[in-house]
C-alpha cells in the first residue's frame, strides 16, 4: 500500500457538483458545492467543496496523489452525442446547441488543473462503477448484488453487478439512454409543475394520494394501464420508452412529454395551477410502474446471481417508498442505500476505484458515517452567535436541555458536528420536534418549511425500539426507506406517518451518532416515546444550511421556536 496515499474526487460537470477527499484508504471529507453557493443542485464548479474537504483533511492541493471525476468524458460525448446524432436528425440539433457544452467537457480537465492549481494525476473513471462502488465499499459486506438505476451516465441508464470481495463486476446493463427510469421520472416531475432533478421527491410523495387504478377521463384505459404502454418490458433486464409517442425527451429538451401523453392526460400543469386527483392519480401510476419494473429486475438477479445482500445506489436510489416495497419482499438477508445516491455520492466510488488504480487493496468494512463535511467548535459558533448579538445560553447537558424543550411542544433547529452528505438529514443539520399530534406536520410544513402540505416528515428513532413501532426487518439509519408503522404505535407518532400508513424511518445508533441518540433517549425518558420528527434544517428551494452563520440566519427568518447549535441554546 502507499502509505499516506491521498485521493481527491470531484464531480464538477451537470448538477450536484461535488468533492470527497480519501486518505490511506478512508473517506475523510465529502461536501457538496450547493452548501457553500446556496443553489441547490448547484452545477458551479466545486472549487468550494473542495477546499472544504482539503481543510478537514488537513492537506492541500501538492498533496493529493491522484484526482479522479466518476465520469468517463470521451465515452460520454461519443456515445450520447456523436453515435445519437448519426441516427436521428433532431440528435443533430442536440450536438449543434450544445457545441460549447461538448467543448467545457472535452477540456474538463485542462478547466480542473487551472481552477484548482493541481498538476497530478487525474484519471476518469465510469459513471455507473462509480454508483455501484459508493454502495459496495461502505455496505460491509464482502459480496453483494449491486444496482444502479439513475438518470443518465455515460449511456447507460441501469447496471446490475455483483461484488465478490474487491472486485465488482457488471453483469447486466442492456438499458442505454435514452430508455431511463430517471429522467421518466423527471418528465413527469417537470409535467406535473415541478422542477426535474430536484423535485422528484415531491412527485413521490404525492403518489400516495393517487389511485393509479382509476380509470383516466375520456379514456377506457387506468392510469397504470397507459404507463404500461410508455413503460413496457422487453425481458427480464431491459425496459423500453415508447419515442417519440408518449415522450419526447429524447428529440426536445424543453418538451420532455410527446402528443400522445397530452392528448389523454391534458396539458402541462403549472407551478401554481390547483392539484387535482387527476394529478395525484398519475404520480400514483408511475410511482407503482417504476417499483414493478425494478422489483420485477430484482427478483429475476436474485435467482440468476444467488445473492443474500443488496446495494442500491444512483438517483433512483433515492425513491423511500420504493425501497420499502423491495424491503417488503424480505427476498434479501441485507439491504444497504447508499446515503448520497444521487450524482455527488459518485465521489466516494470514485475514491475508491481510485485507491485501487495506484494499486492499494481495500479494507472491506461497514462505512456508514456520512457526517463528512462542514463542522465547527464551539468558540467559532460564538462568535458568530456574537456577530448577531444573539440572546443564547450555554449548556453542559444540551441533550437533556433540548428534550425538555421538545416535550413542551417546541420547534428546534439542531445543527452539530459534521454535516451529512447526501440530502437527507441524518440528525446534524436538522430540524426538530414531537413527532405528535397529526397537526404537527402541517404546522412545520406550513409556518417553517413553507413547503406542500402533503409532503411527509420522518421519525428518527433509536435503533432499539424501531421494531416496536415499525414493520421493518433491516437497519434504516439513512432514512432511506419507507415502511408501515404498526397500528397500535400511529397515534404515538401521528406527525410521521403518512396518508399510506407508512414512514421514512430514520434508525439512530448510539455508536453512529452519539449526541442524537442521547437527545432521543432524553426525551423517551421525558414521554415514553423513543421518536423525534426530524427534517432537514432548510426551507423549501434552499440547500440544507452548512455554517454557523447559515443556520443562524435560517432561525431568524423562520417560525422556529429555538436554535441548538453546538452547546448553546438560542431564543428569540
Amino acid at each position: 500500500m502507499k502509505n499516506n496515499a491521498v485521493i481527491l474526487s470531484i464531480n464538477p460537470l451537470a448538477h450536484d457538483t461535488s468533492a470527497a477527499l480519501m486518505i490511506d484508504g478512508e473517506i475523510v471529507a465529502a461536501c457538496e458545492q450547493e452548501r457553500y453557493t446556496k443553489d441547490k443542485h448547484s452545477r458551479k464548479f466545486p472549487s468550494d467543496a473542495v477546499r472544504s474537504c482539503l481543510e478537514i483533511g488537513k492537506v492541500g492541493i501538492n498533496d493529493v496523489c491522484l484526482l479522479v471525476v466518476p465520469y468517463d468524458i470521451k465515452l460520454g460525448v461519443r456515445e450520447h452525442y456523436l453515435r445519437n446524432a448519426m441516427e436521428s436528425d433532431s440528435r443533430l440539433d442536440f450536438l449543434k446547441n450544445d457545441v460549447d457544452k461538448i467543448k467545457a467537457m472535452l477540456d474538463i480537465e485542462d478547466t480542473i488543473r487551472k481552477k484548482l492549481k493541481y498538476s497530478g494525476d487525474i484519471e476518469f473513471v465510469n459513471h455507473h462503477m462509480a454508483h455501484l462502488a459508493s454502495a459496495y465499499y461502505t455496505s460491509g459486506f464482502s459480496e453483494s448484488l449491486l444496482v444502479c438505476y439513475d438518470g443518465l451516465g455515460e449511456v447507460d441508464t441501469m447496471s446490475i453487478a455483483v461484488g465478490k470481495g474487491e472486485s465488482i463486476t457488471i453483469k447486466e446493463n442492456d438499458n442505454k439512454y435514452p430508455h431511463s427510469l430517471g429522467l421518466l421520472y423527471a418528465a413527469i416531475t417537470y409535467y406535473l409543475g415541478w422542477k426535474y432533478a430536484s423535485d422528484e421527491g415531491i412527485v413521490m410523495g404525492l403518489a400516495s394520494y393517487g389511485n393509479p387504478h382509476e380509470i383516466v377521463p375520456g379514456s377506457k384505459y387506468t392510469y397504470y394501464e397507459v404507463f404500461e404502454k410508455i413503460i413496457s418490458i422487453e425481458d427480464e433486464f431491459t425496459f423500453r420508452i415508447d419515442f417519440p409517442g408518449w415522450m419526447n425527451f429524447y428529440d426536445s429538451r424543453s418538451v420532455w412529454v410527446g402528443e400522445k401523453f397530452i392528448n389523454i392526460f391534458g396539458p402541462k400543469r403549472e407551478e401554481n395551477d390547483k392539484l387535482t386527483q387527476h394529478h395525484k392519480n398519475i404520480a400514483a401510476a408511475l410511482q407503482k410502474r417504476i417499483e414493478y419494473i425494478v422489483i420485477g429486475q430484482l427478483k429475476a438477479a436474485k435467482i440468476k446471481y444467488n445473492q443474500n445482500n443488496l446495494c442500491i445506489s444512483g438517483g433512483v436510489g433515492l425513491n423511500c417508498s420504493m425501497n420499502g416495497e423491495i424491503a417488503s419482499l424480505k427476498i434479501f438477508e441485507n439491504i444497504y442505500i447508499v446515503p448520497p445516491s444521487g450524482d455527488s455520492g459518485t465521489n466516494i466510488g470514485a475514491c475508491f476505484l481510485g485507491h485501487k488504480l495506484i494499486g492499494n487493496n481495500i479494507l472491506m468494512k461497514k462505512r456508514h458515517d456520512f457526517y463528512l463535511g462542514s463542522r465547527f467548535n464551539n468558540n467559532e459558533i460564538k462568535i458568530e452567535l456574537d456577530k448577531f448579538e444573539s440572546d443564547y445560553e450555554y449548556s453542559d447537558s444540551i441533550d437533556v436541555d433540548t428534550a425538555k424543550l421538545l416535550s413542551e411542544g417546541n420547534i428546534i433547529g439542531w445543527f452539530q458536528g459534521g454535516s451529512e452528505f447526501g440530502p437527507r438529514a441524518l440528525g446534524n443539520r436538522s430540524i426538530l420536534t414531537k413527532p405528535y399530534p397529526a397537526e404537527m406536520k402541517d404546522y412545520v410544513n406550513k409556518r417553517i418549511k413553507f413547503r406542500e402540505e402533503f409532503r411527509p416528515f420522518a421519525p428518527a428513532i433509536m435503533h432499539e425500539y424501531h421494531k416496536d413501532y415499525f414493520e421493518i426487518n433491516y437497519e434504516s439509519p439513512h432514512m432511506l426507506m419507507a415502511v408501515k408503522a404498526k397500528e397500535s404505535k400511529k397515534n404515538d407518532i401521528s406527525a410521521t406517518v403518512h396518508v399510506d400508513g407508512s414512514a421514512r424511518v430514520q434508525t439512530v445508533k448510539k455508536s453512529n451518532n452519539v449526541k442524537f441518540w442521547k437527545l432521543i433517549n432524553s426525551f423517551y425518558k421525558l414521554t415514553k416515546v423513543p421518536v423525534l420528527l426530524n427534517t432537514s434544517f432548510n426551507v423549501k428551494g434552499q440547500p440544507v444550511v452548512d455554517s454557523p452563520k447559515d443556520a443562524i440566519e435560517t432561525f431568524y427568518n423562520t417560525n422556529l421556536d429555538f436554535l441548538v447549535i453546538g452547546d448553546y441554546i438560542v431564543k428569540k
